[in-house]
């Protein structure tokens, strides 16, 4: 009789893993045999296992990640220039906790964009917040945000993430308005903060691409120093998927 209210009550006080598990326990033959102690400790245990798993999905979600990229599924076989013993490093976060960078460049379709996804992916598994952005996109909102009043907002929310990401760097001379938008958000998250970089561009080119000597010294120094630097290189893993579907057809 007591049951039913209590399975009642747990999902009233929104505890839905602790539910699931008392209803589960009482369809169990030996439940009768376990202790107070330990039915109540799968209940507790069932419930912070959901809980965690609903706040990661939430991090996730609000990541906007370009790509769904996981660990488990990164090719390191490809002959682009990936460490395995390198990534896998990364992919740990020490890096994050440390508040550096990580800086991956190449040419297009070697994958810098889904790495940059799955470190990102991989901090918001380890509990924390990420972000992503196409630069050029970004600086089109940042424009939006400064004519309708939610331009410091904006940079507000960009400064506090744990990971930024800050996809297609150099892709377009800059601006000084855009130079300056670029040197705020670096400057806000210097040694703070973690931030991951794209690029077609080797970093040696970046100093050119900003266009100002004085506001490139000042964004490179907030960003090169203490930063993990892949440089990725050989064929498109675009040009690669034609091939293995081929291989893969009977035909």
């Amino acid at each position: 009789m007591l049951t039913h209210p209590t399975h009642e009550q747990l999902i009233q006080l929104r505890l839905f893993g602790m539910a699931k598990t008392l209803a589960e326990q009482n369809q169990m033959p030996d439940a009768q045999q376990m202790s107070f102690e330990e039915r109540l400790a799968m209940m507790v245990d069932r419930e912070m296992t959901e809980r965690e798993n609903r706040l990661t999905s939430n991090r996730l979600r609000r990541a906007r990640l370009k790509q769904p990229a996981v660990a488990e599924d990164i090719d390191y076989r490809h002959p682009r220039g990936l460490d395995k013993t390198i990534f896998r490093r990364l992919l740990m976060g020490d890096w994050v906790k440390s508040h550096q960078s990580v800086l991956i460049t190449g040419s297009t379709g070697v994958g810098k964009t889904y790495l940059a996804c799955a470190l990102a992916n991989a901090a918001c598994r380890q509990g924390r917040v990420a972000l992503y952005h196409r630069l050029p996109r970004l600086f089109d909102e940042l424009n939006l945000a400064r004519a309708d009043g939610r331009y410091a907002k904006v940079m507000a929310n960009l400064a506090k993430v744990d990971v930024l990401i800050l996809d297609d760097w150099g892709l377009a001379l800059l601006d000084d308005e855009r130079r300056r938008d670029l040197l705020e958000i670096l400057d806000e998250r210097y040694q703070v903060r973690s931030t991951i970089i794209t690029s077609q561009l080797p970093v040696s080119h970046w100093h050119d691409s900003l266009g100002d000597s004085t506001i490139a010294d000042a964004i490179l120094d907030r960003l090169v120093h203490h930063a993990h630097h892949l440089n990725l290189a050989g064929e498109s893993l675009r040009k690669l998927k034609p091939k293995l579907t081929e291989e893969l057809d009977p035909e």
